[in-house]
């Protein structure tokens, strides 16, 4: 059992070496890379024998902390070929977000880039980002550089190395090591409702078969479709249907570095028209964005290679579910709105193409072998339908993170302590009168903006470092494009007046703390915050 086996030396042997397996879509619409599977076989085996050849062996962790580059899912697929343990750290986060990430797993090796395209940004900072991370991480013993744009940047001698140099002298051939299937493959950390992030654990058996099963059966996928699934790896769906799903299924699956608005708003669509794409995979916050944009810039490409449309990240609403349905899918594609979470490994609730008839804003039924329950707050099993609860997960499934990076009991009271027998997904959901499940959004401390988790007590932590504040609490509010935004209530100190010059310092201690996309939309300065008698800030008030 090897994870990178069953993703490429699979159907190389099976004589499908030549298939395409993956299509780059750099930022620039005038950049793209096919790979096939023997290409990538060969780039997997070259780049494994580079870790090898620095000391990574099987169980040692290494951190990715890149763009959506090519050299990415190679570097995922040699960790797994080897043993190794990759922890992918998107790569908007900041410095301070990388080296907590790379502390708490202690990794050996950090693999980035010089720096990063995305959009209107020409030169994301990546490396010296990685710099100034490595700068408090002692585990840390080399760091290998992709040249993405050839921009100058500090390399530290007998530290640094560059990707492209170690790759021209690396050996083509690399056994697969054999994984047992409770051997760990991946940690990949996402927010709580408590400040530190947690390392989700995934282990190679399991994982494996569930993305595999799910790809297959839920996106209907047949020989010669081609996929696009337009996640960043740097998230759990971008690591189990961008890579590890489709290329188990021996499917084209399509990686793009750039975003859904540059150079226009109708890239999505021009991606789509360029590459015949069949199964097209989004977020509800990505569709909102464009919806506004009018339907000129969908209507001037050709669509008509889709036969399948999915949605994932967040609940999908009714105007945006519609808008997808008639002006993208030309009203003959199923929509497909999946519901799952990093912790899950794999999709577990959704319709399945065809099969199941839809409702706009409805993930539907579970997927096989899930068996979700509603809870009350106290536990008890809420039976029948058109009814809502706490949302949990009755029975294991194969997908099923397998612990909190060294912090099993973190584990077991995150998910299993607060009703026992039951995974509590954190979030609530209505059942309908025909037994369709709705999810409503998280019960915890825990927002979903643009489809991202931020925990608010992170936050939190970060706005209270900002100069001259006394103390900060975070909500969620409805926002049209997002989603969720950030609400942030701030107390200042003694003395200290409210000016734009603070709100201005918050947003860029956020940034610095966690990155751009977790910083406050709205900030409100208040004299005091509502709190209990323990002193806990009630969130429920400042929600109205």
């Amino acid at each position: 059992l090897n994870m990178s086996y069953n993703c490429l030396d699979r159907h190389v042997e099976a004589g499908k070496g030549d298939r395409t397996a993956l299509i780059w879509e750099g930022n620039n619409p005038s950049e793209d890379r096919r790979f096939s599977y023997s290409e990538l076989l060969r780039k997997v085996q070259k780049f494994a024998n580079v870790l090898k050849d620095l000391g990574v062996e099987k169980g040692d962790r290494v951190c990715l902390y890149m763009q959506m580059v090519p050299q990415l899912p190679v570097a995922m697929l040699a960790c797994a070929r080897i043993g190794a343990v990759h922890s992918v750290v998107f790569g908007a986060f900041s410095a301070d977000s990388l080296r907590d990430r790379i502390n708490d797993s202690a990794c050996k090796i950090l693999i980035t880039q010089d720096t990063g395209v995305r959009g209107t940004k020409q030169n994301i900072p990546m490396k010296a980002n990685a710099d100034k991370a490595v700068a408090q991480t002692p585990s840390i013993e080399h760091v290998i550089v992709v040249k993405r744009t050839g921009e100058l940047v500090d390399m530290k001698d007998g530290r640094d190395i560059w990707w492209q140099e170690e790759m021209a002298k690396a050996n083509a051939e690399c056994a697969p090591v054999e994984m047992n299937a409770e051997d760990p493959l991946f940690i990949l950390y996402t927010s709580g409702s408590t400040g530190k992030p947690k390392g989700v654990l995934h282990a190679t058996g399991g994982y494996l078969v569930y993305t595999n099963y799910t790809f297959e059966q839920v996106f209907d996928y047949k020989k010669e479709d081609i996929f696009w699934c337009t996640a960043d790896i740097g998230w759990i769906t971008g690591h189990s249907y961008i890579v590890y799903g489709p290329l188990s299924n021996c499917a084209t699956s399509v990686m793009f570095e750039g975003v859904p608005n540059y150079p226009d708003y109708g890239r999505f669509w021009s991606v789509v028209d360029k590459h015949k794409i069949n199964i097209f995979y989004t977020a509800p916050t990505a569709l909102r964005a464009l919806m506004k944009e009018g339907n000129d810039w969908v209507n001037q490409h050709d669509l008509s290679s889709i036969r399948l449309l999915g949605t994932v990240g967040e609940p999908i609403k009714e105007p945006e579910w519609m808008w997808y349905h008639t002006v993208v899918g030309k009203e003959k594609s199923p929509i497909i709105d999946t519901w799952w979470q990093t912790e899950t490994g794999g999709i577990l609730i959704t319709p399945l193409p065809g099969a199941i008839p839809t409702k706009p804003g409805s993930a539907t039924y579970p997927f096989f072998g899930i068996e979700p329950v509603l809870l009350t707050e106290d536990g008890q099993e809420i039976e029948g339908n058109d009814v809502s609860g706490l949302l949990a997960i009755k029975a294991s499934w194969p997908g099923q993170m397998r612990t909190i990076y060294g912090d099993h009991q973190r584990f077991i009271e995150t998910y299993f302590s607060q009703f026992p027998g039951y995974y509590f997904t954190g979030d609530g959901a209505r059942r309908d009168k025909d037994g369709y499940y709705w999810i409503t959004g998280r019960v915890d401390d825990v927002l979903n903006v643009s489809g991202h988790r931020i925990g608010t007590a992170e936050v939190e932590g970060e706005i209270g470092k900002a100069k001259g504040v006394a103390e900060a609490a975070v909500v969620g509010y409805p926002h049209d494009i997002k989603g969720q935004g950030i609400y942030a209530f701030v107390t200042l100190m003694t003395g200290v007046e409210s000016d734009p010059s603070i709100e201005a310092d918050i947003r860029a201690t956020v940034t610095k703390g966690i990155g751009p996309h977790a910083k406050p939309d709205k900030i409100q300065f208040t004299p005091a915050l509502p709190k209990t008698r323990s002193g806990k800030i009630m969130r429920r008030i400042l929600r109205k």
